[in-house]
């Protein structure tokens, strides 16, 4: 077997590994809610009809509750069948229906949603008529799996968008390498050929840009990659520090007050790409705030991750925007790529940490992260 054929073949059984794991999570969840339900009231049995995104099909839960019996497959397969599902009623509102194969006992059930031309629900088969109570508990139980069941659709989209964002940056990071490379080497000639100091100084700004593009460029393509991680520790002012005076002609240029605390924290880092993600979170901070404004770093340890926040006094971040800041491609800046916070926040996953955005009260965006203060990977 070729090394080209090995890796693709290790690639292939991680992403398989990942897609299993996350089935069996959701799986594991939906199984505790449904015993809850059979400690519940009557009920001595519970099916959950769900629509799992990774596998792109209908899966299914039954629970029963201690010392009931186990249905027969022909009660299973009728139950399966939905012959007598004649109505369905509205999400989250929970209904009575009729089961010739169970004339003792009473049916209920309380759709999540209608997914691939199918419903999503949940059933419970009881000894006695639900009270009202009862119905309650069960619709509650149908919105946190909606709820739940909405997330891991959502963060499976992020994790496919993301995938695409790699690929993307790989294939477009090493058709740019060429050209960087080009552009390199014409201006270290042109710096050994002048002669005149002035034009010498700016031929070696440009070198020195260059080399600062290449830098970025490399950070850029490997950020996806956890394996690329150079971890060692890091002084977390130090790093802070090292952001602002990158971009102190902006502050200055907006008359901003960046303030930091006096106190530091040790951390392991790759100093590269978490430079890149304040880079980001700063640049964000200074464009959106207000001339005369003030951007403010703080940072809480804890017993092993520590909590930083980065604010300003902005307009903050509508709702909508809230939803997509962090999605490829989706910029709030006039001619942005959309690029920033995605790869800031695949570099703190890639930490062990997370990122995320909150509005303060009355007016500026904050971005938050946790980073643990230990080695994990």
């Amino acid at each position: 077997m070729s090394k080209a054929m090995t890796v693709s073949f290790s690639l292939e059984k991680e992403k398989s590994n990942c897609d299993d794991s996350h089935a069996l999570v959701t799986e594991t969840f939906i199984g505790l809610q449904a015993k809850q339900l059979t400690f519940h009231s009557s009920i001595f049995f519970v099916r959950i009809v769900y629509y799992e995104q990774l596998l792109k099909k209908h899966q299914e839960t039954n629970e029963y509750a201690d010392n009931q019996p186990r249905f027969s497959q022909r009660e299973i397969a009728y139950l399966r069948s939905e012959a007598w599902l004649t109505d369905f009623p509205h999400v989250w509102n929970v209904h009575e229906f009729k089961l010739t194969q169970f004339p003792e006992s009473f049916s209920y059930i309380c759709p999540i949603g209608y997914k691939n031309q199918k419903p999503e629900y949940i059933q419970v088969i009881t000894h006695a008529p639900l009270s009202a109570k009862s119905r309650d508990y069960v619709k509650n139980a149908a919105q946190m799996l909606s709820k739940y069941i909405d997330i891991c659709s959502e963060n499976l989209q992020q994790k496919s968008k993301t995938e695409i964002l790699e690929h993307l940056l790989h294939k477009v990071g090493h058709q740019l390498r060429n050209n960087i490379a080009l552009v390199k080497l014409y201006a270290h000639n042109l710096f050994l050929g002048l002669q005149d100091n002035s034009w010498q100084e700016q031929a070696a700004v440009i070198c020195e840009s260059v080399n600062d593009l290449d830098t970025n460029l490399t950070d850029i393509i490997s950020c996806g990659q956890e394996s690329n991680l150079k971890i060692i520790p890091q002084d977390l002012r130090t790093l802070v520090d090292e952001s602002i005076k990158y971009f102190q002609p902006l502050i200055d240029q907006k008359q901003l007050k960046v303030s930091i605390p006096d106190t530091s924290a040790t951390l392991p880092l790759d100093k590269l790409q978490m430079k890149q993600v304040f880079d980001n979170l700063l640049s964000n901070a200074i464009h959106f705030s207000p001339n005369c404004g003030a951007i403010t770093f703080s940072w809480q340890a804890f017993h092993e991750e520590i909590l930083i926040k980065i604010s300003d006094q902005g307009q903050g971040i509508s709702p909508l925007d809230m939803q997509k800041i962090f999605n490829p491609f989706y910029s709030l800046r006039p001619g942005g790529t959309g690029l920033g916070l995605t790869i800031a926040k695949k570099i703190v996953l890639d930490h062990c940490g997370n990122l995320w955005a909150d509005n303060l009260p009355g007016r500026g965006a904050q971005f938050c992260l946790i980073l643990p203060t230990k080695k994990k990977y």
